[in-house]
């Protein structure tokens, strides 16, 4: 951090962010220097950040401005997995790695996506719109990141600014994937050395 300080003094970069980091990795980069965001999993199907991540972002402040640091959540659709049954066959072979989509608990998330489908149809949008515009309603400090790599796709995407949010239609998504039901696993074997949950940066050799 104290390097990628000097690069900001000298001009040399703008801002310095964060990916996958836990909540003492934050506070201590960015008593370094200010983090304008970090990048993390956050989506229907991964909701463990409201503990402790979450709260330690909505704590920390960038000095003279008024906003905290910015959320900037990767796979907001679960992988992709809300883009439709018609996937599942070839995706579920590519995203083995992650433990909400095998054995057991993939069963589970497919009850969950038939119950965000039903929903979808209910309020005349798709089971991705409902993913995407459901993390965007999480704060306005919150900037999802969907990849894509087809226009349809995008168009899709982009159509979830539109789709209207209330309390009551909140609630129903909400009730429709139970945040205590939903697997904990997220990465495991050895993809687990990614994930904020099972790193930490060491401290520097001169700390005490």
């Amino acid at each position: 951090m104290g390097e990628l300080k000097k690069l900001v003094e000298e001009g040399k970069i703008k801002f310095i962010e964060l990916s996958e980091a836990n909540p003492n990795t934050i506070s201590r980069a960015h008593a370094v220097h200010p983090i304008t965001a970090l990048q993390i999993e956050y989506s229907l199907f991964t909701r463990d950040i409201e503990e402790e991540i979450i709260p330690v972002c909505r704590f920390v402040h960038i000095p003279s401005e008024i906003r905290n640091l910015e959320l900037v959540p990767y796979s907001p659709t679960a992988l992709g997995f809300f883009g439709g049954k018609q996937l599942w066959k070839v995706y579920l072979q590519i995203v083995h790695w992650d433990g909400k989509f095998t054995g057991q608990n993939l069963e589970q998330s497919k009850i969950f996506y038939t119950q965000i489908e039903a929903l979808a149809k209910k309020h005349g949008c798709t089971p991705i719109q409902i993913a995407l515009t459901w993390v965007l309603h999480q704060g306005d400090d919150v900037v999802p990141i969907p990849g894509t790599t087809k226009m349809k796709n995008l168009d899709e995407n982009i159509g979830a600014v539109r789709v209207k949010l209330d309390i009551e239609y909140l609630k129903e998504i909400s009730n429709a994937v139970p945040v205590n039901e939903v697997a904990r696993v997220r990465i495991h074997g050895i993809f687990a050395r990614v994930s904020y949950e099972f790193s930490d940066t060491p401290l520097p050799k001169d700390s005490k």
